[in-house]
């Protein structure tokens, strides 16, 4: 019997999935899942999956090639998409869609596939990194093909005895790993209702938080973050210990309508309390070390790298060229920013570098100013000439 490898979450869609593989394309199923972090329990999850049907189930631990090759590229851009929504979901899906192929040629499988709906990013994105890299593969997307709702994905599990962790007074799907939590669907599908208490679990409600601040000074090396509070971490934990202190200070939280790559708006709402800390400190550390004019054309940059993410591009060649530009924006980038957690709110309050570009002597207006204003005047003049000429011009034409 062919096979197919699916990528694999233990949730409503991709369990259907193991089912509907089986019955309407008539193919084995290998569930593969891919471990991004913080999900509890990726050993349930793999047994789940041969529970479900699967006739092999297996975990992939990419936490630390997440984090390192992924999450800290992201960070180096201080990717947000719309300017708000720091593209945790779609950063993850190339490198799952990369691990899941690289299980079917071993498997020796036919064919791909995956949870994606019609009408999701996802799917773009799966798609796009399994064509890229595994040419030789079929994709297979069930849920695009026959276009089943969530409310009848629901009935199909139930009907099936397939164990899912939604119901329909609680239809959210949602989507985890070290960088970010997303919630979308039910309630939240009208961007008029606030969202519900029991959407969040990795931040607490800000009103909630403690009364007392927290401090934590984040260590940057060449634009990656590698100790928290002096303690040296791996990438992965360095993330996960951030989300955790950030969240208990309800960090984090995004409620936005997105346009979606398919072409309509979309409420989303995310988690991200490390990727709000982090990136807030990396901001600070480039504006104490990096020169006026690089910066400011880095910022330039930025939309578009977090574009081509969130349109399911990590494999082209313009994200290959904006990495170099951006790692060699980088080489000065080091030194250790102090961020104030409270009630919700992440603010840079200390900043300190060995390659700082702050001089106390130029910038002071006490008795250590070393700054020559007698240069101001004609600098001043020569730099509003052509805008003085211009004028004159105009006065003219106007007589």
């Amino acid at each position: 019997m062919p096979k197919v490898a699916l990528a694999y979450s233990g949730g409503l869609d991709t369990s259907v999935a193991i089912k509907w593989l089986q019955e309407k394309y008539g193919l084995e199923v290998i569930a593969v899942a891919v471990d991004l972090g913080e999900e509890n329990d990726y050993e349930a999850i793999r047994r789940k999956g041969l529970q479900v049907g699967a006739v092999k189930s297996v975990v992939v631990d990419a936490r630390e090639e997440f984090a390192r090759d992924y999450v800290w590229k992201a960070l180096a851009a201080n990717a947000l998409y719309e300017g708000r929504y720091p593209v945790s979901t779609a950063l993850g899906r190339p490198l799952i869609a990369r691990l899941v192929g690289e299980v079917a040629r071993q498997e020796g499988a036919q064919a791909v596939s995956h949870g994606c709906t019609g009408k999701g990013n996802d799917q773009v994105r799966f798609d796009v990194t399994f064509n890229t890299l595994f040419p030789e593969l079929s994709v297979i997307a069930c849920f695009r093909d026959y276009k089943m709702t969530r409310e009848e994905a629901i009935d199909y599990a139930a009907q099936h005895s397939i164990p899912v962790p939604v119901e329909k007074k609680k239809p959210y799907s949602t989507d985890v790993n070290l960088w970010g939590r997303s919630i979308e669907c039910g309630v939240l599908e009208d961007p008029w209702v606030e969202p519900p208490a029991d959407i969040y679990q990795w931040t607490v409600s800000p009103a909630q938080a403690p009364e007392e601040p927290e401090y934590v000074e984040v260590e940057f090396a060449c634009g990656v973050p590698v100790a928290l509070d002096g303690e040296k971490l791996s990438p992965a934990a360095l993330v996960n210990r951030m989300n955790a202190r950030a969240g208990r200070h309800g960090v984090g939280r995004i409620d936005m309508v997105e346009n979606r790559l398919v072409g309509f708006k979309s409420r989303e709402n995310y988690e991200c309390p490390a990727a709000t800390a982090l990136i807030a400190a990396h901001r600070d550390l480039e504006a104490l070390t990096m020169e006026r004019d690089l910066a400011h054309f880095k910022a330039t940059l930025e939309p578009r790298y977090a574009e081509l993410i969130y349109y399911g591009l990590w494999h082209s060649p313009l994200r290959e060229a904006l990495d170099a530009f951006m790692e060699y924006s980088q080489r000065h980038v080091s030194g250790t920013v102090r961020l104030r957690l409270h009630k919700g709110t992440c603010v840079a309050v200390g900043r300190r570098s060995p390659e700082s570009l702050y001089q106390y002597d130029l910038a002071t207006y006490d008795e250590g100013d070393k700054f020559d204003a007698s240069l101001s005047h004609g600098f001043i003049q020569l730099w509003g000439l052509p805008s003085k000429v211009a004028a004159q011009r105009d006065r003219r034409s106007r007589q």
